[in-house]
């Protein structure tokens, strides 16, 4: 799919305010079909560290969820945010059932994933998932990332979507007090996604999620995009461009 000029800059301009948007479905109905059939393995065995609950390190795992990461309809998302030079640097698989039919309590996504860990000033703490070395960089660099949220399945009010808090990526990394002050003063708002839509939305942004009312599969094949390189010898972890 390619947006219209309209389109993308009303995303760009929701992402900017709000922190987060949606898009219709824009991902063919067949590629769903296929991601499916070739990802349900992989959650069955929890691979990649995650679980039950989903599947980390999917560019290594799964050559079309590569192709995903570089198809129109996600870097039409991507690049209307971050400019047509952004690459995705990390894909997981999240899929919400009654047997991982869990909570996510509020809080921002912090890490990132490098290729090998190295001192260098304001990257840290450092930590390890499934393997692959995480770290917490500066606040900038997070604020020019974005999340590109695929959605394998309709995620309705029953489906447990992620909740979130409009405008809270613009205020920094948050204090467990400071989430408690705007989980007082902002009402949640829920992010309903059909099946072939995308969730885009700021890693800075408070989201939390509860379990679903209804389990079924809630798949999502969560990616998270760039658009400058780290400084060396940092390198991302992978590079789809």
């Amino acid at each position: 799919m390619s947006f219209a000029i309209a389109e993308r800059e009303s995303l760009a301009a929701a992402v900017e305010t709000a922190g987060w948007a949606v898009t219709p479905p824009v991902v063919p109905q067949l590629t769903l079909d296929v991601l499916v059939d070739m990802l349900s393995p992989l959650a069955r065995g929890g691979g990649g560290g995650a679980g039950r609950a989903g599947v980390r390190n999917l560019f290594e795992t799964a050559p079309a969820v590569r192709a995903l990461a570089s198809s129109s309809a996600v870097r039409a998302v991507a690049e209307a945010v971050l400019g047509p030079h952004c690459f995705a640097v990390r894909a997981l698989l999240f899929d919400k059932t009654a047997e991982a039919n869990w909570k996510v309590v509020w809080h921002q996504d912090l890490t990132i994933a490098v290729r090998e860990p190295a001192r260098v000033p304001g990257y840290g703490p450092w930590s390890e998932k499934a393997g692959i070395p995480h770290v917490q960089p500066p606040i900038e660099l997070l604020e020019r990332m974005l999340a590109v949220r695929v959605h394998l399945d309709d995620c309705g009010m029953g489906n447990g979507p992620v909740r979130v808090l409009d405008g809270s990526h613009r205020v920094g990394r948050l204090s467990p007090e400071a989430i408690d002050q705007w989980r007082a003063h902002r009402a949640p708002v829920e992010c309903l996604v059909e099946r072939g839509g995308i969730l885009a939305c700021r890693p800075l942004l408070l989201h939390a999620s509860a379990p679903a009312a209804s389990p079924a599969h809630r798949r999502v094949i969560h990616f998270e995009f760039a658009a400058e390189e780290l400084p060396p010898p940092l390198e991302w972890h992978a590079r789809i461009a």
